[in-house]
Protein backbone atom coordinates (compact mmCIF):
# COMPACT_ATOMS: atom_id res chain seq x y z
CA UNK A 1 0.00 0.00 0.00
CA UNK A 2 1.45 3.61 -0.75
CA UNK A 3 -0.01 6.73 0.90
CA UNK A 4 -1.70 9.13 -1.70
CA UNK A 5 -3.32 12.59 -1.69
CA UNK A 6 -6.50 10.48 -2.41
CA UNK A 7 -6.07 7.65 0.69
CA UNK A 8 -3.99 4.64 0.69
CA UNK A 9 -3.80 2.98 -2.90
CA UNK A 10 -3.21 -0.96 -2.86
CA UNK A 11 -0.90 -1.84 -6.16
CA UNK A 12 -0.63 -5.34 -7.36
CA UNK A 13 1.42 -6.50 -10.31
CA UNK A 14 2.31 -9.88 -11.60
CA UNK A 15 5.25 -10.98 -13.71
CA UNK A 16 3.44 -9.33 -16.83
CA UNK A 17 2.81 -6.03 -14.71
CA UNK A 18 0.60 -3.54 -12.69
CA UNK A 19 -2.56 -5.42 -12.43
CA UNK A 20 -4.80 -3.90 -10.01
CA UNK A 21 -5.01 -0.75 -8.19
CA UNK A 22 -7.25 -0.72 -5.56
CA UNK A 23 -8.74 2.96 -3.55
CA UNK A 24 -9.09 3.09 -0.06
CA UNK A 25 -6.88 0.09 0.89
CA UNK A 26 -7.73 -0.16 4.46
CA UNK A 27 -6.22 -3.46 5.95
CA UNK A 28 -9.52 -5.21 5.58
CA UNK A 29 -10.08 -3.97 2.05
CA UNK A 30 -6.48 -5.22 0.86
CA UNK A 31 -7.19 -8.38 2.45
CA UNK A 32 -10.29 -8.89 0.73
CA UNK A 33 -9.12 -7.42 -2.63
CA UNK A 34 -5.68 -9.99 -3.05
CA UNK A 35 -8.03 -12.82 -1.81
CA UNK A 36 -10.47 -12.05 -4.69
CA UNK A 37 -7.39 -11.42 -7.09
CA UNK A 38 -5.54 -14.51 -5.98
CA UNK A 39 -8.65 -16.37 -6.77
CA UNK A 40 -9.03 -14.84 -10.12
CA UNK A 41 -5.23 -15.35 -11.15
CA UNK A 42 -5.02 -18.91 -9.96
CA UNK A 43 -1.58 -16.87 -8.09
CA UNK A 44 -1.04 -14.41 -5.70
CA UNK A 45 -0.11 -11.37 -6.66
CA UNK A 46 2.72 -9.20 -5.65
CA UNK A 47 1.64 -6.53 -3.57
CA UNK A 48 4.98 -5.56 -1.69
CA UNK A 49 5.35 -2.23 -2.00
CA UNK A 50 9.36 -2.66 -1.81
CA UNK A 51 8.94 -5.54 -4.84
CA UNK A 52 11.22 -5.74 -7.33
CA UNK A 53 7.88 -6.20 -9.69
CA UNK A 54 6.03 -2.59 -7.63
CA UNK A 55 9.72 -0.38 -7.99
CA UNK A 56 8.48 1.11 -11.30
CA UNK A 57 4.61 1.38 -10.43
CA UNK A 58 5.48 2.49 -6.71
CA UNK A 59 7.88 5.46 -8.03
CA UNK A 60 5.54 6.73 -11.10
CA UNK A 61 2.55 6.75 -9.11
CA UNK A 62 4.16 8.91 -6.48
CA UNK A 63 5.37 11.21 -9.02
CA UNK A 64 1.84 11.11 -10.81
CA UNK A 65 0.51 12.55 -7.04
CA UNK A 66 3.17 14.93 -6.78
CA UNK A 67 2.80 16.72 -9.91
CA UNK A 68 6.47 15.42 -11.60
CA UNK A 69 4.26 12.78 -13.99
CA UNK A 70 1.87 12.77 -16.24
CA UNK A 71 2.21 9.86 -18.49
CA UNK A 72 2.29 6.23 -17.00
CA UNK A 73 5.03 4.28 -18.88
CA UNK A 74 4.45 0.75 -17.03
CA UNK A 75 3.48 -2.46 -18.18
CA UNK A 76 0.13 -3.51 -17.88
CA UNK A 77 -1.24 -7.20 -16.98
CA UNK A 78 -5.00 -6.96 -18.81
CA UNK A 79 -5.90 -10.31 -17.82
CA UNK A 80 -8.78 -9.05 -15.47
CA UNK A 81 -10.36 -7.32 -18.49
CA UNK A 82 -11.59 -8.37 -21.64
CA UNK A 83 -13.96 -8.06 -24.87
CA UNK A 84 -15.71 -4.36 -24.87
CA UNK A 85 -14.34 -2.98 -21.57
CA UNK A 86 -10.94 -3.98 -22.69
CA UNK A 87 -11.22 -2.14 -25.79
CA UNK A 88 -12.63 0.84 -24.29
CA UNK A 89 -9.62 0.73 -21.43
CA UNK A 90 -7.26 1.11 -24.02
CA UNK A 91 -8.65 3.35 -25.82
CA UNK A 92 -8.67 5.55 -22.66
CA UNK A 93 -5.20 5.07 -21.68
CA UNK A 94 -3.83 5.82 -25.27
CA UNK A 95 -6.39 8.32 -26.29
CA UNK A 96 -7.33 10.51 -23.28
CA UNK A 97 -3.95 12.60 -22.66
CA UNK A 98 -3.69 14.05 -18.96
CA UNK A 99 -5.56 17.24 -18.20
CA UNK A 100 -8.16 16.37 -20.63
CA UNK A 101 -11.87 14.84 -20.57
CA UNK A 102 -14.14 12.49 -22.80
CA UNK A 103 -17.79 12.26 -22.51
CA UNK A 104 -19.03 8.08 -22.17
CA UNK A 105 -20.56 8.76 -25.71
CA UNK A 106 -17.32 9.97 -27.30
CA UNK A 107 -15.44 6.87 -25.72
CA UNK A 108 -18.09 4.67 -27.44
CA UNK A 109 -17.68 6.15 -30.97
CA UNK A 110 -13.71 6.20 -30.09
CA UNK A 111 -13.93 2.36 -30.45
CA UNK A 112 -16.52 1.79 -33.11
CA UNK A 113 -19.77 1.52 -30.70
CA UNK A 114 -22.01 4.73 -30.99
CA UNK A 115 -25.16 4.96 -28.35
CA UNK A 116 -22.94 2.18 -26.09
CA UNK A 117 -22.40 5.56 -23.46
CA UNK A 118 -23.93 2.99 -20.65
CA UNK A 119 -21.66 0.26 -22.04
CA UNK A 120 -18.92 2.82 -21.24
CA UNK A 121 -19.99 3.63 -17.65
CA UNK A 122 -19.88 0.19 -17.25
CA UNK A 123 -16.77 -0.59 -18.46
CA UNK A 124 -14.94 2.21 -16.26
CA UNK A 125 -16.67 0.77 -13.44
CA UNK A 126 -14.72 -2.89 -13.63
CA UNK A 127 -11.60 -0.92 -14.52
CA UNK A 128 -9.08 -2.92 -12.01
CA UNK A 129 -6.55 0.10 -12.84
CA UNK A 130 -7.78 3.27 -11.92
CA UNK A 131 -5.64 6.00 -11.89
CA UNK A 132 -3.18 4.63 -14.42
CA UNK A 133 -6.03 3.58 -16.59
CA UNK A 134 -7.63 7.00 -15.96
CA UNK A 135 -11.06 6.53 -16.13
CA UNK A 136 -11.75 9.56 -13.55
CA UNK A 137 -11.43 11.70 -17.20
CA UNK A 138 -14.68 10.40 -18.53
CA UNK A 139 -17.66 12.33 -17.89
CA UNK A 140 -20.95 12.93 -18.79
CA UNK A 141 -21.87 15.34 -21.70
CA UNK A 142 -23.91 17.38 -20.39
CA UNK A 143 -20.24 18.53 -18.13
CA UNK A 144 -21.66 16.19 -15.36
CA UNK A 145 -18.56 14.85 -13.31
CA UNK A 146 -20.45 11.06 -14.04
CA UNK A 147 -19.73 8.30 -11.61
CA UNK A 148 -16.42 6.62 -10.20
CA UNK A 149 -15.70 3.53 -8.10
CA UNK A 150 -13.64 5.58 -5.57
CA UNK A 151 -15.95 8.16 -4.98
CA UNK A 152 -16.39 11.40 -6.34
CA UNK A 153 -14.80 13.23 -4.05
CA UNK A 154 -11.47 10.93 -5.16
CA UNK A 155 -12.61 11.89 -8.74
CA UNK A 156 -12.84 15.44 -8.29
CA UNK A 157 -9.11 15.23 -6.24
CA UNK A 158 -7.77 13.28 -9.41
CA UNK A 159 -9.04 15.97 -11.76
CA UNK A 160 -8.18 18.93 -9.49
CA UNK A 161 -4.70 17.97 -9.95
CA UNK A 162 -4.27 17.13 -13.72
CA UNK A 163 -5.95 20.83 -14.13
CA UNK A 164 -9.24 20.11 -15.28
CA UNK A 165 -11.41 21.46 -12.17
CA UNK A 166 -10.16 23.72 -9.76
CA UNK A 167 -8.47 22.65 -6.15
CA UNK A 168 -10.77 22.28 -3.47
CA UNK A 169 -10.33 25.61 -1.37
CA UNK A 170 -10.26 23.65 2.13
Amino acid sequence: MIATDIGPLLLAATGKGLVQVVFHASDAVRDKALGRLAARLGAEPCEAPGSPLLAEPVHQVKAYFAGRRRDFELPLDWSLITGFNRQVLHELASGVPYGTVVGYGDLARRVGQPGAAQAVGAAMGANPLPVVVPCHRVVESDGGIGGFGGGLETKRKLLALEGVLPQPLF
